[in-house]
């Protein structure tokens, strides 16, 4: 263990307090700001229900009477042939009601999100992984359904299995999707005529997404083949259709609904379809409600996770460490279907220059077939696996020059009027991640840490201190365009309390508390008089996912056009009714001004109401701008970019290979934030998740493509005592979206997750001290003890890893 003791005559230096100002609410259209409204930190709407225990997930909601319940049967296999399922024994226990097989589908056995027709909700004829459910045990009790499953008695034949990408490339597996091609200029030239050049390897491993709720679905049966399905999942609309399909009935006769998840992070953006689905074919099997809900072994062995990648790169660069030319080759454990991959390995390419500028480039996926899991939407969505190869490349020039990490990072960042178009040839309009690197290095000290950490090493035997500040540049919109669009629904009753729908998700986020701020900052209302209802494609159809940081931008836009519509209506009647000019009409939080009178809010919807004036409307919000040709490569597949970047003071423990953060300064570009203390939350968050991902998480199958890390015994995910021993988090201020966004604000929930690379690079900088700064230690991820200790021993026997020089 990292023993503080072991650091006596090193002090961390005293910290600015970087605590957070907040921006003021900000007033737009000559409307006072609401107190709590928009641009204000309004606490969650579900805040005090989380606190008390009152908050329902799907695993609370009171069973409906007659209520079944279902449980899974697993392959055992990764890759075989089924030659027989006996399921005697499982349909014979006490209390098993029925067992299901893809032969008791109505409809389609298939449930791939892309229609890749490759992903058979229960398996047929032969498996593609250990884990891939086989069948169903629908039971009177969850206990029996269990029990019954671990019987069934299946025999299999062996088919080759494929696990790693290793594998995968040397015995020539498909791709589950197709390659892309990035390129802009003639990288091959580039590096050719580049004064110093390097090529090398990068290693990133995947993610558990280990959300506290797992996945869950009650579904009940109605009349005439209705089925409401209540769902922990993050897109509503595609598990709707998803049931549809498997149930072999139309859309409308489905609804879906989430009123929150416990968490979901992408993984129950297309995972929660397996449990929903399976649930709807319970109940219209036995015509009684269904209840489906995994323990974490079972979610763990089921369901996908982040993508590890192996990235092999070549770079050219001056001696001034300006990069020349870059070719990048992302190759992807994408497990055994399509699943999101594709979109998942393009938005690695797309986040593969990070913040910088690649003169001459060629970027190539490969999205490789294995017989693991089926890897699935993460925050970032591949964003931080191309990010963390461009931050190895910064690295490795800066030990190539003898460079300062950050001096070379701001040389190479993208430029405003020049140097600022991308590999997709995408322009850069504001980039400002120099101006914020600039600024938080400022701010932290980053200089004089330096030094005082390089002096501090060179006497200390068994400890070792490391930092390093990186940057994030995120592009923020669904590259897939047409999920850019969003709806809603606000209803406003004649006691002047006001009911939000929208299509997003709430799971812990504060989504719906940034909708319920739009809402009463237009109307001029407290926070009691606005209710969010749960998401539910009864109201609010034909959704996109709560993902791609996209939750806010698009739904509250939806909301303001719903609500705007409204507001248009009332000032269009108060100007009639009180005989002023409808510009005399204003929302405020004290009532209504009509010319010299202020009315209270509900003495005008009641007086509205009686006039016969609607009350109720939709909105709609599609994002302008974006475009994407993957054919081409090129487009522009964002309408903004976050910015943001972190500083990241560690410390290692040469005889353990141990590492603690000691101190983290994150400066976040979050434009005119819609709440502050629900953002600087989300970036917090973000941050522990990301050096989780790079430091501790480490997922791993036998050679029998077992999962042997499948519950939280076995898979270690960061707690209170993993986070960083100084913490300061800041928004930068003054930065209004340039782009027209809800109220200027820009995305939070995955850019922020970018910031534990600095956490990586701050443990590769303590361990490059073994060999006097000389080499790059080129750390893979995640930078477990044993990891660290290979890395450190190898620097110390043979002065680390030589560049491959032309």
């Amino acid at each position: 263990m990292v023993d503080p003791h072991r650091t006596a005559g090193y002090q961390t230096p005293a910290q600015p307090d970087l605590a957070g100002t907040q921006p003021a609410s900000v007033q737009q259209g000559g409307e006072p700001a609401v107190v709590g409204g928009a641009s204000s930190s309004l606490r969650h709407e579900s805040a005090h229900l989380h606190v008390a225990g009152g908050a329902r997930y799907v695993d609370d909601m009171p069973l409906p009477a007659g209520a079944v319940h279902v449980a899974l049967g697993l392959s055992s296999k990764a890759h075989a042939r089924i030659k027989h399922m006996g399921l005697d024994a499982v349909a014979a226990y006490p209390g098993v009601i029925c067992v299901l097989t893809a032969k008791d589908i109505p409809g389609h056995n298939q449930i791939s999100p892309v229609g890749a027709g490759d992903e058979p909700l229960l398996a047929e004829d032969e498996v593609f992984f250990c884990g891939q459910p086989l069948f169903a045990v629908v039971a009177q009790t969850r206990h029996a359904a269990r029990h019954a499953a671990v019987l069934a008695q299946v025999e299999y034949e062996d088919l080759p299995a494929v696990l790693t990408v290793e594998q995968a490339r040397a015995q020539g597996s498909a791709l589950v999707c197709r390659s892309l091609e990035m390129t802009r200029g003639n990288a091959q030239q580039a590096l050719a005529q580049a004064p110093c050049k390097l090529a090398g390897q990068l290693v990133v491993g995947g993610q558990e997404h280990f959300y506290l709720e797992g996945q869950a679905a009650l579904a009940w049966p109605g009349e005439d083949g209705e089925m409401r399905v209540c769902s922990s999942t993050q897109h509503p609309t595609e598990t709707q259709h998803m049931v549809a399909h498997v149930l072999d009935c139309p859309n409308n006769l489905v609804t879906v609904e989430v009123r929150r998840m416990g968490g979901g992070f992408g993984g129950k953006e297309t995972q929660a379809n397996i449990v929903a689905c399976l649930a709807a074919l319970a109940a219209t099997h036995t015509g009684r409600p269904a209840k489906l809900r995994l323990d974490r072994d079972d979610d763990m062995l089921v369901t996908g996770k982040r993508h590890d990648f192996v990235i092999d790169y070549s770079v050219g660069f001056d001696k001034q460490g300006q990069v020349l030319g870059v070719d990048m080759e992302l190759a992807a454990r994408c497990g055994w279907s399509a699943d999101l991959s594709g979109p998942v390995t393009d938005r690695a390419m797309f986040h593969a220059d990070n913040a910088y500028y690649y003169p001459d480039v060629r970027l190539r996926s490969i999205p490789l077939r294995t017989n693991t899991q089926s890897n699935t939407a993460f925050r970032g969505f591949g964003g931080p696996q191309g990010a963390a190869a461009a931050e190895r490349i910064m690295e490795e020039i800066a030990f190539a020059t003898g460079l300062d990490p950050l001096d070379v990072r701001l040389r190479n960042v993208y430029g405003t009027t020049e140097r600022n178009v991308t590999p997709y040839h995408m322009t850069v309009e504001d980039s400002i991640a120099g101006e914020v690197m600039t600024q938080l290095a400022e701010d932290c000290d980053y200089r004089k840490r330096r030094e005082q950490i390089r002096a501090f090493n060179r006497t200390s035997p068994h400890m070792r201190r490391g930092i390093a500040l990186t940057p994030v540049k995120f592009g923020i919109s669904f590259t897939a365009t047409h999920f850019n669009q969003a709806g809603a629904l606000v209803h406003v009753y004649t006691d002047g309390s006001v009911q939000v729908n929208h299509g997003g998700t709430e799971m812990g986020q504060g989504l719906h508390t940034k909708m319920v701020q739009i809402a009463m900052r237009e109307f001029g209302l407290p926070q009691d008089r606005v209710r969010i209802t749960a998401t539910t494609t009864g109201k609010v159809p034909n959704t996109s996912a709560t993902a791609a940081s996209s939750g806010a931008d698009l739904n509250g836009m939806a909301v303001l056009a719903a609500v705007r519509t409204i507001k248009d209506r009332l000032v269009a009647f108060a100007a009639t009714h009180w005989q002023v000019p409808p510009e005399q009409v204003r929302f405020t939080a004290a009532g209504v001004g009509v010319g010299e009178a202020l009315v209270p809010f509900a003495t005008l919807v009641n007086a509205a109401y009686m006039a016969r004036v609607s009350l109720s409307s939709t909105g709609f919000y599609k994002t302008p701008k974006i475009s994407w040709d993957a054919a081409t490569g090129r487009g522009r597949p964002f309408y903004y970019f976050a910015y943001g970047a972190a500083c990241a003071e560690v410390a290692v423990d040469l005889l353990t290979g141990e590492n603690r953060i000691e101190r983290v300064d994150i400066l976040h570009d979050a434009g005119q934030s819609l709440n502050p203390d629900i953002d600087i939350g989300q970036i917090e968050g973000g941050f522990v998740q990301g050096a989780g991902w790079l430091t501790m998480e480490e997922l791993f199958w036998d050679a029998a493509g077992r999962l042997r890390t499948h519950a939280p015994s076995t898979y270690k995910i960061p707690a209170c005592s993993d986070r960083p021993r100084i913490f300061n988090v800041r928004l930068l201020q003054n930065a209004p979206n340039r782009e027209d966004t809800i109220f200027r604000s820009k995305a939070v929930g995955e850019p922020p997750f970018v910031h534990g690379l600095a956490v990586l690079h701050g443990i590769s900088d303590a361990l490059a001290s073994l060999d006097e700064y000389r080499t790059c230690p080129r750390l893979n991820a995640p930078a477990t003890p044993e990891q660290i200790l290979r890395v450190a021993e190898r620097l110390r026997q043979h002065g680390g890893v030589k560049d491959e020089q032309a």
